[in-house]
């Protein structure tokens, strides 16, 4: 009896876009309505019926949209990027009629040019093969700039004292490698932990001029992947705030979701707040309190849990819907206070050079050459 021929079946890999746009706050710059929620799942049920997209789900933080989706088309999809600019299209016009605020915000062209990087929207995309289980959180940050991951990811994927699979994990042992991006020249840099470890740090640390793009193992599987889009450099001037998003691999060689959600256990400060002026703790919180309302803050970050499942996200959970987080809260709450003391006085409000992209500019235009008394 001849034996049958063993078929090796490659397995295709999939995508997972976020895509976010602030297109509108309810009331201010609190929240999204409802009513744009809602608009955006009509739209994507439809794509996801096309087969455009295998899966989605939308969420917000504060006043940002977040569209997650699974496809098979590959980062930059103009397709993908395409429905996006779409569905934030619609929105705006939804956002207008109801005079939400700052409506449109995040859409600084009038028409899609085959990829919404550069046009406002802020995208973290990442393409690979799924394993046996494969677990993702995906955060979303409202009231603060993409460097508000620079800690926490290197915090999960370089730092023993996090994240204790770099130490016990066999599997993890050897580290990982950093892409970082330079905001200014455009250039991205590759760094090897914990070998370079310490130049890592020397760029990371200075979040405002360079910021954690991607991360990948040793091997070149991809880990975890930000958005880097600044709005007042893509401008020239302040539009709004930048809102990040992340998303992060977890397991089997790749921390563990506990190890992941860690670093927000300490609400860091980062940039932004009011009027994308000040520096204030990042706020780890569900996402029914993921509306910044005291001096339009403090910081907010969600982190949305999925299992992927050929395609399908099975979830969301909501992570940091957990009491073990009060303490953070309560925390952020203290630093915020703190900060908000000093009210238009440094370290509260950015630093000059910071501040050249947001109002303070036309303030000083009208100073320009104001005869002394």
């Amino acid at each position: 009896m001849a034996k049958k021929a063993s078929a090796v079946i490659k397995q295709k890999p999939v995508t997972i876009s976020v895509i976010k746009a602030d297109i509108g706050g309810y009331v201010g710059h609190s929240a999204s309505h409802p009513d744009i929620l809602t608009l955006a799942r009509e739209l994507l049920v439809k794509a996801k019926a096309a087969g455009t997209v295998a899966d989605f789900h939308v969420s917000n933080c504060g006043d940002d949209l977040e569209l997650i989706m699974t496809h098979w088309l590959g980062n930059d999809s103009k397709v993908i990027h395409g429905l996006a600019w779409d569905v934030f299209t619609a929105g705006t016009e939804l956002a207008k009629k109801m005079k939400l605020y700052g409506a449109g915000q995040d859409m600084l062209a009038d028409s899609f040019c085959g990829n919404v990087k550069g046009m406002g929207p802020g995208v973290a995309e990442m393409t690979f093969v799924e394993r046996k289980s494969e677990p993702i959180v995906v955060f979303c940050g409202d009231k603060c700039a993409p460097g508000a991951w620079n800690y926490p990811l290197y915090k999960m994927f370089a730092d023993p004292f996090n994240t204790i699979g770099l130490v016990i994990d066999p599997s993890m042992h050897d580290g990982f490698k950093f892409e970082v991006h330079d905001i200014h020249a455009g250039r991205d840099m590759f760094l090897s932990c914990p070998e370079q470890m310490y130049d890592l740090l020397v760029l990371i640390g200075s979040p405002e001029n360079y910021i954690i793009k991607n991360v990948y193992t040793k091997q070149g599987e991809i880990a975890a992947a930000s958005s880097t889009q600044k709005l007042a450099l893509i401008a020239g001037k302040y539009v709004g705030k930048d809102d990040p998003v992340c998303i992060v691999r977890g397991q089997s060689g790749l921390p563990a979701i506990g190890e992941i959600l860690e670093p927000f256990s300490f609400p860091h400060i980062v940039s932004g707040w009011m009027r994308g002026s000040h520096y204030g703790p990042l706020m780890p919180v569900s996402v029914p309190q993921a509306t910044p309302s005291r001096f339009d803050g403090p910081p907010r970050v969600i982190a949305l849990g999925f299992q992927v499942n050929e395609g399908a996200l099975v979830g969301p959970r909501d992570m940091f819907d957990d009491p073990s987080f009060d303490l953070a809260r309560q925390q952020a709450n203290e630093i915020g206070e703190m900060l908000r003391r000093h009210g238009p006085f440094e370290p509260h409000r950015l630093g000059l050079k910071d501040m050249e992209y947001t109002t303070l500019p036309q303030v000083l235009d009208k100073l320009v050459g104001k005869p002394k008394k």
